[in-house]
């Protein structure tokens, strides 16, 4: 299971790279070609091969046509992608189509439905925007990141002759995303790309923390002469771990006995605290031994509220506090655990990748030596 998807754009993104990509890091073909036939689109087929760039071995999306119907209307493409039977790929795609849909009418000055689209109205957009759109629900992706755009320089040649690039389409598509700069020339990001990236409301922020399951190279038709022209899609479950700020309470015990070091350290779990321990420490003074006590309370004390601390115990004259890193902590669920002594409920844990969970006695129910 994938839950978040993210792309990275090394050259510049295409729809047939992402499309490429996604098929490379597992996307099933047959129900992207499957969902790429409700739409009613005929003399198509898409291929997917391997091919080896600058020493990368990646996937190629290929779309052949046998007719000759280069462009259509936009609110054509809409009603196609419409007739998808999942009702999310049919949702993703025609909120792209109506993407593209809307910035050509804006920028022509006609109604976006019936705006003719000219290199976006062929067969390869339909399948690209229909194709990416049921290989992320096969593959379950609910979120995707996206890392800057690089965005080439120089023109670009289309119907209406030759345009400066990013294309004007592209560059209104575009607007909220991050984008960089680049030392390519020409295209690097294409108006179905754009299109899509807004249609999956990609996020541009630092993905959160994944345990990455897997990575697909989707290879570009234009050559470069010193790098892959490849953008990257690497899939991942969210870690599920709760991340904290913990402030330690800390303090040194002096002269005090074992069984009252022992009674501290469970008036403190008592207390609240989320953990507890004892360290035996040497004073300054004469070499006296001492025993450190640090606590994390589950919420940072106040002046008011230190229910954690340890200083209404004897031999305590203060305390420290400082904040530690952020606390990394794995949800756990309680199971029972037979031992010598007794039956016993303990917390269990296990990664998203691991289907065995690791378990412990629980305490303090437990008290024989082998647990």
């Amino acid at each position: 299971m994938s839950n978040v998807c993210l792309i990275s754009p090394f050259t510049g993104l295409a729809g047939d790279m992402l499309l490429a990509a996604l098929v490379d890091a597992g996307a099933p073909l047959p129900a992207i070609r499957a969902a790429i036939t409700d739409t009613g689109l005929t003399g198509w087929d898409l291929t997917v091969t391997r091919v080896l760039t600058h020493g990368l071995s990646g996937s190629r999306a290929v779309v052949s046509v046998s007719d000759d119907a280069t462009s259509r209307k936009a609110g054509e493409l809409i009603a196609m992608a419409g007739r998808v039977r999942d009702r999310a790929v049919a949702d993703t795609a025609t909120k792209a189509l109506r993407a593209i849909a809307e910035v050509e009418g804006h920028l022509h000055g006609e109604d976006p439905a019936e705006v003719h689209l000219h290199e976006l109205g062929g067969h390869d957009t339909l399948v690209d925007i229909v194709g990416v759109a049921a290989a992320l629900h096969a593959l379950d992706v609910r979120t995707v990141h996206c890392e800057p755009l690089p965005l080439g320089t120089g023109s670009v040649r289309t119907a209406h002759g030759v345009l400066p690039c990013p294309a004007p389409a592209t560059s209104a598509l575009l607007e909220g995303a991050l984008v960089i700069g680049t030392t390519l020339k020409g295209e690097t990001v294409t108006p179905t790309a754009a299109a899509l990236l807004r249609a999956l409301s990609a996020d541009y922020s630092p993905p959160p923390p994944l345990w990455l399951s897997a990575t697909g190279y989707g290879v570009g038709t234009r050559t470069l002469p010193d790098r892959p022209n490849v953008a990257v899609v690497r899939l991942g479950a969210l870690d599920t771990a709760d991340v904290r700020d913990l402030v330690v309470l800390e303090t040194n015990l002096d002269d005090v006995t074992g069984e009252v070091l022992g009674y501290v350290v469970g008036h403190l779990l008592d207390r609240g605290a989320l953990d507890s321990w004892i360290t035996p420490a040497v004073m300054k003074k004469a070499g006296r031994r001492t025993s450190c006590t640090p606590s994390p309370p589950r919420t940072p004390p106040t002046r008011s509220n230190r229910r954690c601390s340890p200083r209404p115990e004897p031999s305590v004259c203060g305390e420290r506090t400082y904040v530690a890193p952020p606390r990394l902590a794995r949800p756990t669920s309680s199971a029972s655990t037979d031992c010598r002594c007794a039956a016993n409920t303990g917390p269990t844990t296990a990664k998203p990748s691991s289907t065995t969970p690791s378990r412990w006695p629980g305490r303090p129910a437990c008290r024989c030596v082998p647990c």
